[in-house]
């Protein structure tokens, strides 16, 4: 393959991917909200990378977290516990 059809290939993937997540990234704050069981909370800055249980700003869904305890980050866990957990916070940010 020619440099050039490996040039347009991989700007094709990245703009590909950009265009995904735009168009994901307002519906996965709805579906995260709707991926709620009854019992949970969504615990902020606990998440390690890879860990996270859905969407943020950054990504569409589960598993997509690129950095421990990022603090846009979430883990459902049963209502109660996040207050215990060091770092833990009810709140985005």
């Amino acid at each position: 393959m020619s440099s050039n059809s490996l040039k347009t290939i991989a700007l094709s993937t990245i703009f590909g991917a950009a265009a995904l997540a735009a168009a994901g990234t307002s519906a996965a704050a709805d579906q995260s909200k709707s991926m709620d069981k009854a019992g949970t909370e969504h615990c902020y800055g606990i998440a390690k990378a890879g860990k996270n249980d859905c969407a943020s700003a950054a990504h569409a869904c589960a598993g997509q977290a690129t950095k421990d305890m990022g603090k846009g980050e979430f883990v459902a866990v049963p209502v109660g516990v996040c207050a215990k957990i060091a770092g833990g916070s009810t709140t985005k940010g």
